[in-house]
């Protein structure tokens, strides 16, 4: 039974949501769902009814979904070893085979069978639907200490995307479905590549004019040297605090896919805290939000 606080504030949460409602309406916002949120049973549940309802309330929510830890559980259960290189899976054909399975199959028809049981009409595909995603293989390279030249590396099958297809999903936009994406994408010569899902989300933000571009962490956001969540920045304050350290290590890829996006007129982007039970509600329909806001200065 609801206390008479939580009662109490019910009414103001819908009162500061009307406006952003309104503002949203019949927009596009682009969320990479992954991390503990994709784990968490309660966590799961809460995601598919927020998507559910910001479709429910004029909104065009578009999920592009990762799933590194059940990629990597299934292989194991197969006795495949995962190695990584620069934070990346190495991904040869037995892997490939494995990723298309888990993420084109088990994880995104959960995602889509979870948002359908709680009233929505999601659709699941992959980058091979439609030639939804063109993508070519990932150059990586490395230079050791003793080396006068770079090296390339060979991480098989892991790719960049090279074109977004957007016909694909804005018919699923149009006729009231809510699509839901598997981060494959596939090459001229029809082979598969693994794509780091907020690489996927951020073009796809990119090419649908999104307004929006949610990436769920486990953090709280994007934080300053004293561990306390920084908002409200622009591209040149975000360029500073990478010279400065004070980004590094595995938020830089997500803080670049941010920066890309604004950068192409995605309006703003925002790193969350996906642990926070409907953080992605609270980010786009309250006063405060709960993670970093990242916009372009120029716009």
């Amino acid at each position: 039974m609801s206390s008479i606080n939580e009662l109490q504030i019910i009414p103001k949460v819908l009162t500061e949501a009307l406006p952003y409602i309104q503002r949203f309406s019949g927009k596009t916002i682009v969320i990479k769902y992954g991390g503990n949120a994709m784990i968490d049973h309660a966590l799961k549940n809460s995601f598919a009814r927020d998507i559910v309802l910001l479709k429910h309330v004029g909104i065009n929510p578009v999920v592009v979904h990762g799933g590194g830890p059940q990629i990597g559980s299934y292989l194991k259960k197969l006795n495949i070893e995962s190695h990584f290189f620069d934070g990346m899976r190495v991904t040869d054909s037995e892997t490939m085979d494995v990723v298309e399975m888990v993420l084109g199959g088990l994880v995104n028809k959960e995602i889509v069978n979870l948002m359908n049981q709680n009233g929505g009409k999601a659709v699941g595909l992959t980058g091979k639907d439609g030639h939804f995603i063109k993508a070519r293989k990932l150059k990586v390279t490395r230079k050791m200490p003793e080396m006068e030249a770079s090296e390339i590396v060979d991480i098989g099958h892991v790719g960049e995307v090279t074109c977004i297809n957007s016909s694909v999903v804005d018919m699923l936009v149009n006729s009231d479905f809510i699509p839901v994406i598997a981060p494959i994408g596939v090459g001229d010569d029809g082979v598969s590549y693994n794509i780091n899902a907020d690489l996927v989300a951020g073009k796809v933000a990119e090419t649908l004019k999104a307004e929006k571009l949610i990436l769920l962490t486990n953090t709280a956001g994007l934080l300053d040297k004293s561990g306390n969540v920084l908002t409200g920045l622009d591209t040149e304050q975000v360029e500073r605090l990478i010279v400065d350290g004070t980004i590094y290590g595995g938020m830089l890829p997500k803080i670049r896919c941010a920066l890309e996006a604004v950068a192409a007129g995605v309006t703003s982007s925002h790193i969350i805290d996906g642990r926070v039970p409907h953080a992605t509600l609270l980010e786009i329909l309250t006063d405060k939000g709960i993670g970093t806001l990242i916009t372009n200065k120029q716009q």
